[in-house]
C-alpha cells in the first residue's frame, strides 16, 4: 500500500515512526501570500487527516506520480517537479489539474489520492512535505 492515513499519530508512530512524507491540506485563509504559504513557519507536521507515503515508498511515488503532481511551489518560490526532500505547494487549481492527470494516467493507487484531492478543493490548495 502506497497511501496510508492514520487516526491518530500515536497510530502512525507505531506503524512507521517519522519517516514519511506527508501530503496536506493548506489551510491558510484566503488572501495569504505565497511566500507565506510555503514558509517553514506556517506548516505544522503530522496532521490526523493527511496522508502518509513510507520513505521506502518515496522512489514508488515518484515513478508513479512524478508526472503527475507537478508544477509545485518550492520553499524559495521556485517550481518544478515532485521534491521529495522538501516543502512542495498545490494551489486550487492545480489539484483541479491533478485529479485530471490522475483519472487519465491510472497509477496504482490513484482512487485513494483523488478522493482526498476532492476535499483539498475546499482549500488553498495541499501540501506534498518531503522527508
Amino acid at each position: 500500500m502506497l497511501f496510508h492515513s492514520f487516526h491518530s499519530q500515536a497510530e502512525r508512530r507505531e506503524f512507521g515512526g517519522s519517516d514519511f512524507i506527508e501530503i496536506q491540506y493548506c489551510r491558510l485563509p484566503e488572501g495569504t501570500s505565497l511566500r507565506d504559504i510555503v514558509s517553514i513557519d506556517a506548516i505544522k507536521h503530522w496532521k490526523d487527516d493527511s496522508l502518509y507515503i513510507l520513505g521506502d515508498d518515496m522512489d514508488l511515488l515518484y515513478q508513479n506520480y512524478g508526472d503527475i503532481i507537478t508544477g509545485g511551489i518550492y520553499n524559495n518560490g521556485d517550481c518544478g517537479p515532485m521534491d521529495l526532500f522538501g516543502i512542495n505547494f498545490y494551489s486550487r487549481d492545480q489539484v483541479t489539474e491533478i485529479i485530471e492527470r490522475l483519472a487519465e494516467g491510472k497509477p496504482p493507487e490513484y482512487q485513494i489520492l483523488c478522493r482526498w484531492l476532492q476535499a483539498a478543493e475546499q482549500y488553498l490548495g495541499f501540501y506534498l512535505l518531503g522527508k
